[in-house]
């Protein structure tokens, strides 16, 4: 858990005029810590270019910390976490994508790093035939993968009818918002969103006062996209967010799905367009889904233990891998998951795993999941 101190950091340097998210991201992850670069302010300016120096020396902002202070303090009162991109509470997937914002504002309860995410994603305008897509994936996919968190945008059509479906059935469920955690938008759906609290949550980048501009719903995709394991677009027209948020997913090298819909029908001309363009897989039931990202292990046999001699040429970083691999036998794990037990980071796991599968002892699933093998 962050300190206080790295808290008001991150967001004073999200905050100030001219440094920008790619900017703040960069800086961040060179000195691995917001207090870090802010305290060596004065030799990181001596050591830059101009074009760097000037970059710098803008970090000298103290209306940024001021307004990051109140930020904080109005967070404390209202039981609102901030949690920082170093923060273990963070979602590990999200962290992974190079525009990931330095902080995050959640209140609810839900594990942001639970084995496996999902978002449904869809048009504002949706139809019947979306709304029961939504009632009856999740009915189903709580009989097959009861433990998944659900993730949309609280918005009209398919948003807040996957949030419903999902907390009807006994799902977390969590509202990415485009403005601050002081306001619901759109307000008739308050009631919805304080159910989600309970089993879920709300989550948002943006600070206390931010009004709901249209930039602010294509700036959240990125973050509904990026924290989810697949994208499922329900229905949606020819151009709209839903297709923006599946672009984000492909972008990021997620699973992105689509259901299919009748030829003319408006609201579905976006679906398939997807799955003509190969950039969705078409689904029609959450069995289709479950079995593409290689969910429904269950059926399969459990794998007997990989012995402990076979490990004798394996480094430490590797048997401590594989020692927490070991859990999940039957199921397998999920990259962001693993990096989660295993406290290495992402880019390293990754390494390890293409060395275990290539010595053969692991193998790769759908969906960024990792078996032992044999």
């Amino acid at each position: 858990m962050s300190s206080r101190e790295e808290i008001v950091h991150c967001l004073a340097l999200e905050q100030i005029p001219g440094v920008g998210l790619a900017n703040a991201r960069t800086l961040f992850d060179v000195y691995g810590s917001a207090k870090e670069l802010f305290e060596r302010r004065e030799e990181v300016l001596r050591m830059s270019q101009p074009t760097g120096r000037r970059l710098i020396a803008s970090l000298e902002c103290p209306e940024a910390f001021e307004r990051a202070k109140r930020e904080l303090e109005f967070a404390e009162k209202n039981g609102i976490e901030v949690i920082t991109i170093g923060d273990g509470r963070y979602p590990s997937r999200l962290r992974e994508c190079g525009d990931a914002p330095l902080a995050l504002f959640f209140k609810g309860k839900a594990d942001l790093n639970a084995l496996r995410v999902i978002n449904l994603v869809g048009t504002r305008n949706a139809t019947d035939y979306g709304r029961q897509l939504c009632v009856r994936f999740m009915e189903d996919i709580r009989q097959l993968v009861p433990n998944v968190l659900v993730i949309s945008g609280l918005a009209y059509g398919i948003d807040i009818a996957a949030h419903r479906a999902a907390l009807e059935n006994g799902l977390a469920t969590i509202g990415v918002l485009a403005h601050g955690l002081d306001r619901i938008y759109p307000a008739v759906h308050r009631k919805t969103a304080i159910e989600m609290l309970n089993n879920g949550g709300l989550l948002t980048e943006y600070m206390s006062g931010t009004t709901p501009d249209r930039q602010n719903f294509v700036k959240r995709n990125r973050i509904v996209a990026g924290m989810c394991d697949a994208t499922i677009v329900v229905e949606s027209a020819s151009k709209g967010g839903a297709l923006i948020t599946a672009g984000l997913a492909v972008g990021y090298n997620r699973d992105c799905f689509a259901f299919p819909g009748r030829v003319g029908d408006l609201m579905s001309q976006g679906c398939n367009m997807l799955i003509r363009e190969n950039k969705a897989a078409l689904i029609q039931t959450a069995e289709d889904f479950v079995e593409a990202m290689g969910w429904n292990s269950a059926d399969m046999p459990t794998p007997q233990a990989v012995q402990r001699q076979l490990f004798v040429d394996l480094s430490a970083e590797e048997e401590h891998l594989m020692e927490v691999m070991k859990k999940y036998l039957a199921e397998g794990i999920q990259v962001n998951q693993l990096v989660v037990e295993s406290g290495i980071p992402v880019n390293r796991v990754c390494a390890l795993l293409f060395e275990l599968e290539m010595k053969g002892l692991v193998r790769a699933l759908a969906g960024g999941v990792y078996k032992v093998v044999c």
